[in-house]
């Protein structure tokens, strides 16, 4: 499967990356080759469902971090009959592919207690011994729905009790200052290679499609990092000398905010209808969570890292007037660095926290309330997977055409 839409002009007649074919392999399947690779050499795979739980602390020595993902699934039989028609489509689809036994290579699952359809998906893993391992346990931490100086304490508090004390106990993981700074260096230097590969989609004619991006961005968070990041190196310098055509392949430049997208084809069918991708504000995106983690004087590892997770994060879970206005700056303020035309705002299906901030960043940035002036927005509602494409394929070319008739008509703003 080719990186430019299998076939079609997508992205032009850039040649293809080295090693994007090797990556795409690598998302085919939870278990993939570089999963299995870790576990052989005797290292723990720690799985997680969650931008708010603290990926570079299940990165440290002897460990690796793996987000869960579904692949594929088409149903969900199974875990409907445990968590009912309405409930969310991820959640669902993860615990499906658990009954199906595509996580038994997990030594714990860490989830967080901000989601309710999520938290129980995640006690069923417990609750229905789904992962032939007797050490095998589920600990859910309980994030803070507001920030202060006060919450930062109470998340670290969260993360010792929740991560580092039941690992130390079942598999006497070192959770030292000495192996979370070295968890905090090879965070730093994925951070700095995502960022630098995303800029380049800053610029009107880049050198990789949002597609690709995706990918790549998706291989650091279900690969073991010790063992992708000589090819993320080569990729990175790489698209530094890849030349794209003489004029840009897209119609649009789009910025995707929302909810779960795990899936590189909704990215790729976006773009296949002329819309290219420059940011990805969205749960398994770039946009937060490839920032650096930094140090304050005097400050611990460990409180530096529950002070990143809890800052930075920008999922709709946070109350309150303050945390909703800063979301929507967010979008509003990443949308022009990367100068998108326009905006889609997905959330996945009985989504509770992205069904109304879905509906919310539609008026307020498409009405250009609260920031300095309106983006077009378009909001969908989607399943886990693709399987309406039909539908969005019409949704996405009847959003970049009419971004093309605004750019003619030098107009601005409208919701749809």
């Amino acid at each position: 499967m080719s990186g430019r839409g299998a076939g079609t002009d997508l992205g032009g007649n850039m040649k293809d990356l080295k090693h994007l074919i090797y990556f795409e392999d690598l998302l085919q399947d939870a278990n993939n080759a570089l999963v299995q690779q870790a576990r052989k050499e005797g290292k723990l795979a720690l799985g997680y469902n969650c931008s708010h739980i603290p990926e570079l602390l299940l990165d440290v020595e002897g460990c690796f971090g793996v987000r869960l993902r579904a692949p594929r699934c088409t149903s969900t039989d199974m875990a409907t009959y445990y968590m009912t028609n309405r409930s969310c489509p991820y959640s669902k689809s993860i615990l499906e592919r658990a009954f199906e036994g595509g996580y038994n290579f997990l030594d714990a699952l860490v989830g967080q207690e901000c989601c309710t359809t999520m938290n129980r998906m995640e006690s069923y893993f417990d609750y229905c011994k789904l992962i032939p391992n007797d050490k095998f346990f589920v600990e859910c931490i309980d994030m803070p729905i507001n920030r202060s100086e006060w919450h930062e304490g109470y998340y670290e508090r969260q993360i010792r009790a929740k991560i580092i004390e039941p690992l130390e106990k079942a598999y006497g993981v070192d959770f030292s200052d000495e192996k979370l700074l070295k968890a905090i260096e090879v965070h730093n230097e994925v951070a700095s290679i995502i960022t630098e590969i995303g800029n380049m989609r800053k610029l009107e004619n880049p050198p990789l499609t949002g597609y690709e991006f995706h990918v790549i961005q998706l291989v650091t968070l279900v690969c073991p990092k010790y063992l992708i990041m000589d090819k993320l190196r080569e990729t990175l310098a790489e698209l530094k000398t890849r030349k794209p055509d003489p004029k840009p392949w897209y119609r649009a430049r789009i910025m995707v905010a929302g909810a779960e997208v795990d899936d590189p084809e909704f990215t790729k069918m976006l773009e296949m209808c002329g819309g290219f991708v420059v940011a990805d504000r969205y749960c398994f995106g770039s946009m937060p969570g490839r920032d650096p983690v930094e140090i304050a004087p005097g400050e611990t590892p460990l409180h530096a890292i529950a002070r990143y997770y809890m800052w930075s994060n920008q999922c709709p879970r946070a109350m309150g007037a303050e945390n909703l206005r800063s979301r929507k700056q967010y979008i509003y303020d990443k949308a022009k660095e990367f100068n998108a035309e326009g905006i889609i705002v997905e959330s996945m299906k009985f989504c509770e926290y992205w069904g109304y901030e879905r509906a919310q960043d539609a008026m307020w940035l498409g009405q250009g309330f609260g920031v300095p002036e309106p983006i077009p927005v378009c909001q969908i509602e989607k399943d886990y997977v693709s399987a309406a494409s039909g539908q969005l394929r019409t949704r996405f070319q009847a959003f970049i055409e009419s971004l093309e008739i605004k750019s003619i008509q030098g107009t601005k703003g409208g919701a749809d």
